[in-house]
């Protein structure tokens, strides 16, 4: 058959890149949680009810507002839900098609972005 094109990634390359996203997934809902506990502030015994202003200048630089916080939190719930929808698509054998072109995203774009839906020609079109 000289017309089978090669319409998706292989059950190998499949396996490849479940494992690239299970690393990520660990990783991101660990920087997850410490974004957490930083934003609850839970290893401070209370200080911040006490003199926030001392436990700001104590901090110095290092000290992040909430809101910035808060959106980090965001953006990385937002990955590791974008990490386990890659996940799902690994299952369904539909991981790494574009969905604009249907044409395969190419392997050294899917191991830096794992997630990724598109092809950089499908993102390029966006642009």
């Amino acid at each position: 058959m000289a017309e089978d094109v090669k319409v998706r990634y292989s059950d190998a390359d499949l396996a490849m890149f479940k494992e690239i996203i299970l690393e990520k997934v660990e990783k991101a809902q660990k920087d997850l949680e410490l974004l957490k506990s930083a934003y609850k502030n839970d290893g401070n015994n209370g200080t911040d009810d006490t003199s926030p202003t001392f436990k700001a200048f104590e901090e110095g630089s290092e000290t992040m507002s909430k809101e910035a916080n808060t959106q980090l939190a965001i953006r990385q719930e937002k990955f590791v839900r974008d990490l386990k929808n890659a996940l799902l698509r690994i299952e369904n054998k539909t991981y790494g098609i574009c969905r604009v072109t249907g044409k395969l995203i190419n392997p050294e774009r899917l191991k830096l972005v794992p997630h990724a839906t598109l092809s950089i020609e499908a993102k390029n079109m966006q642009s």
